[in-house]
């Protein structure tokens, strides 16, 4: 059984640091993807601004690229690999909430111009955070994910929250979140693979979060810090998490999420050669 290429998209993370342009878009065009992520943080793309969007709107065009999914602000500003103040939806204090709901929706309505399928979210901030623990109500997470679906629903999105290091955001947590905490909202899960390497096992992760899965991200580490390698560039099991990922039914898009090592334009290539490595595995 062959595997179409075309399910594996690039996250414009790959970027972030930088403003983003039609140079870069080209770039991943050229390596071969057909998907795309957009980072929607206002230093590297203005989702406020309708000739941003436009601009958008013409490089996918002219580069043959799908708009897969676009990743909530987590703050407006990220430069020099560093978040400037960091906005949470699960943010205990109810402005710091409103303000950071009111920001991913706005993202959310990049839908009305250009389609696509899943929105990506974070509740909460990671547990090495310093405000970790004022940042993670569930109470706060519910009715952000509440609105946002509510947004998100007549334009053809899905909310995916993502499995990141926090008690919020563990993979049986996510479940009961979804199932339970938000049923109504029709959420669903993004499985982030090197997130779940860091906090556990990824086939575990996997199978506890089979039914709800409607996003994947993919990236290596060492199993000690958050990396965004190429695959196998690091120690996750690939073999077992592409089996396990096929198992469970899945089948919408593969986000390669990366960090620029060694340069863009190489670990482009690298990650082309990953992908084609990923698509033998998926076909035996």
């Amino acid at each position: 059984m062959s595997v179409p290429s075309r399910r594996f998209g690039v996250s414009t993370h790959l970027y972030h640091g930088h403003r983003l342009t039609a140079d870069h878009v080209r770039e991943i065009a050229g390596a071969g993807f057909e998907r795309l992520e957009l980072r929607a943080t206002r230093s590297h793309f203005d989702y406020h601004n309708d000739a941003c969007i436009a601009d958008l709107q013409g490089w996918l065009g002219e580069s043959g690229m799908t708009l897969s999914s676009v990743h909530a602000p987590l703050g407006e500003e990220f430069s020099a690999g560093r978040w400037g103040r960091p906005w949470s939806l699960a943010a205990a204090d109810a402005d710091e909430r409103a303000h950071a709901a009111a920001e991913a929706g706005r993202a959310i309505h990049l839908a009305r111009r250009m389609p696509f399928g899943v929105f990506v979210v974070h509740l909460g901030v990671p547990r090495w955070s310093a405000t970790a623990a004022v940042e993670n109500s569930r109470d706060a997470a519910r009715r952000s994910i509440e609105e946002l679906s509510a947004i998100a629903a007549p334009l053809g999105v899905r909310i995916a929250v993502e499995l990141i290091q926090n008690e919020l955001s563990r993979d049986g947590s996510l479940a009961h979140f979804v199932e339970s905490v938000v049923e109504d909202a029709d959420a669903g899960v993004c499985l982030d693979v090197g997130h779940a390497h860091l906090d556990g096992d990824v086939i575990d992760a996997i199978e506890t979060l089979a039914e709800h899965l409607i996003a994947v991200d993919l990236h290596d580490n060492q199993g000690r810090a958050d990396d965004h390698l190429v695959p196998f560039e690091g120690a996750i099991d690939w073999a077992g998490t592409v089996t396990a990922i096929q198992k469970v039914g899945y089948e919408g898009t593969l986000t390669l999420e990366l960090a620029p090592r060694g340069g863009v334009k190489d670990t482009l290539a690298r990650a082309r050669k990953a992908r084609e490595r990923l698509e033998r595995l998926m076909a035996t």
